[in-house]
């Protein structure tokens, strides 16, 4: 990696925590607490919140048909969630495991936390809980999926990709054959060594 590439990589770091910051700022402007994992509201929040709850009646009555009748198809999604869920974690449990990687912890993406606003009705509550198992799996996934591709294939795409997870920036460069296997032992070795700078 060129020196002004890493430059700019670092600065970008700088602007990610800056901006982490100025979101927890802002989350703070909105009163609760988080005590022993759950949230906690003030009295009057939770008055305010209840106020603005739709109700279940009136809820239903502003779905649209379509909505209805697409709904179980994905809510079935939850099965194959489900199935990918257990097979994450025998992966781990085996894959992780022997080659020495630092394990994923499924509670740091999926999280049920919207349950506690009570600004939403049951349903709602329900759909939110749907929304953070699917895609905080979708998330934990990648980041397994991300590690595996760290160790065995860390060459960068010739090809612009639109996502690129967080260690995507330490591949190698497509093309660049030069030392490769040097490269990827280096890569190998400081992820066992230091799983936490990875």
């Amino acid at each position: 990696m060129n020196r002004s590439i890493k430059e700019l990589i670092d600065q970008m770091e700088v602007l990610e925590e800056k901006l982490k910051a100025e979101i927890e700022a802002h989350e703070n402007t909105i009163s609760y607490e988080i005590q022993e994992g759950y949230i906690k509201f003030e009295e009057s929040v939770l008055k305010k919140q209840r106020e603005n709850m739709k109700g279940i009646f009136q809820f239903f009555s502003e779905i649209p048909l379509s909505h209805l009748l697409t709904s179980p198809l994905v809510y079935a999604m939850v099965l194959p969630a489900m199935i990918l869920d257990v097979m994450l974690f025998v992966y781990q449990n085996v894959i992780f495991r022997i080659y020495g990687f630092e394990f994923v912890r499924r509670g740091d993406y999926i999280v049920f936390d919207r349950r506690y606003l009570r600004y939403l009705n049951s349903i709602e509550k329900l759909n939110c809980m749907f929304c953070s198992y699917f895609n905080g799996l979708m998330h934990y996934s990648a980041e397994i999926a991300a590690k595996t591709e760290l160790y065995f294939c860390p060459i960068k795409h010739a090809k612009k990709i639109y996502y690129r997870h967080r260690y995507y920036r330490e591949f190698l460069e497509f093309g660049d054959g030069e030392n490769y296997q040097e490269k990827l032992k280096g890569i190998r070795d400081e992820m066992i060594r230091h799983p936490k700078s990875v």
